[in-house]
């Protein structure tokens, strides 16, 4: 049985249109966190010229490839494991995502965010105090935290898209 994550189904096309735009001369993405695989066969169907490169831990492999195996699709691959805080990163240069962003590249991250150190909704503080009570280590990032860690890495803020439900679309590019 393929899981399914009803935030996937709600949220895919608002993102979908941000995707349009900012993967339209983009050919290789890293998904990393690929979860019930979902969005990686909705997004590269509905993109078919990106190959998409799925990833997560081993946990959810299984529901990622079932959904790659029902979509049948010719740009989709299987997951690769990853965790980021523990796993080396895959041996290959990619359009899209951090540690092995190719010049040129783009790093898309979408979620809710803080910023000036403020949650932006009561439901994100809630979802920070969810986040924080399964690890104490995860909850919303704040935006100034990440645009730093992205300067470090060489990246610059390109877009910052509001989404629905009190969610955002990061967007850094890597100089060429």
């Amino acid at each position: 049985m393929k899981p399914f994550a009803e935030s996937c189904a709600e949220n895919q096309q608002p993102i979908l249109e941000v995707l349009h735009i900012e993967f339209a001369a983009v050919r290789r993405v890293l998904e990393i966190g690929s979860g019930t695989g979902q969005h990686a066969v909705f997004f590269a169907e509905q993109l078919p010229h990106l190959i998409w490169q799925t990833s997560d831990v081993a946990d959810y492999h299984s529901g990622i490839q079932a959904w790659i195996d029902d979509a049948r699709l010719g740009n989709v691959r299987p997951p690769l494991p990853l965790d980021v805080t523990r796993d080396v990163w895959p041996d290959a240069s990619f359009d899209c995502i951090g540690r092995v962003l190719a010049p040129g590249g783009r790093l898309c991250l979408y979620g809710p965010f803080n910023y000036g150190g403020a949650f932006t909704s009561a439901s994100n503080a809630r979802f920070d105090q969810w986040l924080k009570a399964r690890d104490p280590d995860s909850g919303v990032r704040n935006f100034e935290d990440l645009d730093r860690l992205a300067g470090l890495a060489g990246m610059c803020l390109a877009r910052d898209y509001a989404m629905p439900a009190n969610n955002r679309i990061l967007v850094w590019t890597k100089p060429q």
